[in-house]
């Protein structure tokens, strides 16, 4: 879906680069979730029982709009 792949580009171009490893690594462990997953956190329809990618995902939702 285009507009889940735009929030998680603004996340590496904002964000990234800056992160700890930690965040980092929850970040790439979102992306590895399946499609149905990462749209119900992203929509918030879910909360991921992950702390670390819960994180992301606040951090994502929180990002101004493009």
């Amino acid at each position: 879906m285009r507009e889940l792949d735009e929030l998680l580009i603004r996340y590496l171009d904002s964000r990234y680069a800056a992160a700890g490893d930690d965040e980092k690594a929850a970040f790439e462990a979102l992306l590895q979730l399946s499609d149905p997953e990462l749209n119900g956190y992203l929509l918030q329809r879910q909360t991921p029982s992950s702390e670390p990618i819960a994180g992301v995902i606040e951090f994502i939702l929180g990002l101004p709009h493009a």
